[in-house]
């Protein structure tokens, strides 16, 4: 058992949207064997056993506080098109449904684990890959105003899948036994979430007749980190201790690329997205009521998103998420992160069109 209780802070303001839920979960967490400190961000919500939204710092290593998407993030990857058509570039998005094979000509070389199912797929629930464009730079970076990105938010698909499945299917929801074995395991993860949203922007810029290019950010927050003989677990957190991040907005609001110099009472931590502000259930009846598909199907700020799944349309909703300008605007009132640029939805690719 713990010597002292573990200590939890949530950083947001009053009129930020946090659901008692995620709190509870957040102190629940903090009673596990060897938690030291709980940090909830403002995009804080609650998860499945859980809290998405928080760095949890322990003595112990915790596989169901990281989850399945072991190695999941977002990637940010230059892109040049010449005057770029947006429905002519919505029908040529290739098919991210269907993974790579042996035969096709960017299959890599190096597969981490040997995990070649659903590689380079970006599946469902709050993954996408989006052409956008960088609408103002507040700070001079990598970026200028004007200038098109893809941004790739994606994970490891069944492999972190099945490693959790391996750990839980004998130990349940309890510690890891071998901590370095479950490293182990876990590492591959990341490393094959990071190829994957590689493989998938080289796809999508081939597909709009672009040059693939390296990324100029590709956080994972989905992870758990070794850190001064600790274990810190990020469940839908973003390493923020001098790193850049891209924290999603939804389909139909910008994103933010910011700077992050998160400390120690925010487990050097920054927030991911927007963070959900309904459950899919709710999403779903609501929108559903208030929208029809082809209303989806554009967003206020005039993008396009391609999705041939109808539920996932009105779960996806930017309406089912939380505003994106609070939770920057409490990161930057509690000094863990500044904005250097700011990218307004273009294109938001989440299914191919069946139809």
């Amino acid at each position: 058992m713990n010597e002292k209780p573990a200590t939890v802070r949530v950083f947001c303001s009053p009129g930020s949207w946090i659901e008692s839920d995620a709190v509870d979960q957040c102190h629940r967490v903090a009673a596990l064997d060897g938690m030291r400190h709980v940090a909830g961000m403002p995009d804080l919500h609650p998860g499945k056993g859980a809290p998405i939204g928080a760095a949890m710092l322990s003595s112990v290593l915790h596989p169901f506080l990281v989850g399945s998407d072991i190695g999941c993030g977002i990637a940010v990857f230059p892109i040049k098109l010449k005057r770029p058509n947006l429905e002519r570039l919505a029908a040529r998005f290739p098919d991210l449904d269907r993974a790579l094979t042996p035969g096709d000509e960017q299959w890599p070389h190096d597969i981490p684990a040997g995990h070649t199912q659903g590689l380079a797929t970006v599946g469902r629930g709050n993954h996408f890959v989006e052409l956008a464009r960088v609408d103002s730079v507040p700070q001079a970076g990598r970026v200028s105003k004007g200038d098109l990105v893809l941004i790739v938010h994606s994970g490891s698909r069944g492999l972190g899948e099945s490693i959790l499945r391996a750990h839980t299917e004998v130990h349940g929801a309890a510690p890891a036994p071998d901590p370095a074995a479950y490293l182990q395991a876990h590492d591959d993860a990341v490393r094959w979430g990071s190829l994957n949203r590689r493989l998938m922007a080289a796809r999508v810029a081939h597909a709009l007749g672009a040059a693939p290019a390296e990324p100029i950010v590709d956080e994972c927050h989905n992870f758990v980190e070794v850190r001064d003989g600790l274990y810190l677990h990020r469940k839908g957190a973003a390493a923020g201790d001098g790193r850049d991040v891209l924290i999603a907005g939804t389909r139909g609001t910008p994103s933010y690329l910011v700077a992050g110099h998160a400390g120690a009472e925010a487990n050097f931590s920054v927030a991911h997205g927007a963070g959900r502000k309904m459950s899919r259930a709710d999403a779903l009846r609501r929108n559903k009521a208030k929208h029809t598909v082809a209303e989806l199907r554009r967003t206020a700020v005039g993008s396009l998103v391609v999705c041939g799944d109808r539920q996932l349309l009105f779960e996806e909703a930017p309406t089912a998420y939380k505003r994106i300008e609070q939770v920057i605007g409490d990161l930057v009132a509690h000094e863990l992160a500044t904005p250097v640029a700011v990218t307004v939805p273009l294109i938001t690719y989440k299914t191919r069109d069946r139809s």
